[in-house]
Formats: C-alpha cells, structure tokens, sequence
C-alpha cells in the first residue's frame, strides 16, 4: 500500500538530506516521539505503532527511512524535484501489504499528515 502527502515549500534535495537526520525525527513528525538511540544513518526509535529500529538513507531527491524489523516492511520518503510533485516536497510511505485494518491504515494516514505539517512549519 502507498500513501502520499504533498507539502506546499520548496527546498533542494541537498537541504533535505542536511536537515532529516535520525536525531531530530520527533521535531518533523509528531507520531514519532521520542529518539533511543541514533549512530549516524541507524537508531531507534519509539512512534505511534511502538519501538523500533529506524536506518536513514540519502536518496535522490531527498531522503529514505526504513523500520527493517516492521511485521510490515514500513518505509517512507522525503524528497523534492521528482513526480508528482517537482516544484515541491513529496511525503511517501509504503507497506508491504495490498490491505490492512482500518485503524492501521487511519495511523499511518495521520503519520504522513504529521510529516507533511511538520515540514510545513519547519520550512
């Protein structure tokens, strides 16, 4: 399953990947609320669906995050200057399921809401 958000600035993919780092997730997205641990690209961290292992990764066009330990392969993007969105910021978050309970599915649109209005207020 996919889902989007776009964000309404405009920023490069260099500011992006400068800025998203593991250590300050919970300052851009609300369902993420606290950092355990971070090492550079990998840490932990503890959201909306419980603890878990977060790995960041510079992408083109901004940035990629993964929970590699995720039942459901949870990954999601931030990234500028590609489809559908060129001009701005694009939030993309896949799972590794062609369904899910609705209750999951209303967390994760909020978790991509939560991205989207984060950077709204950062940028």
């Amino acid at each position: 399953m996919e889902f989007f958000a776009v964000v309404d600035r405009h920023t490069d993919a260099d500011a992006l990947q400068a800025r998203l780092d593991i250590a300050s997730l919970p300052s851009w997205c609300a369902s993420i609320s606290t950092v355990l641990s971070h090492d550079g690209d990998r840490g932990e961290i503890y959201c909306v669906w419980g603890q878990f292992i977060v790995h960041r990764e510079p992408i083109r066009g901004g940035v990629r995050f993964t929970l590699p330990k995720c039942p459901n392969a949870l990954a999601w993007t931030v990234t500028t200057g590609l489809a559908p969105a060129p001009e701005k910021i694009v939030v993309h978050l896949t799972i590794n399921r062609a369904e899910h309970d609705a209750d999951f599915i209303a967390t994760i649109q909020s978790f991509v809401q939560d991205w989207r209005r984060g950077l709204e207020g950062r940028l």
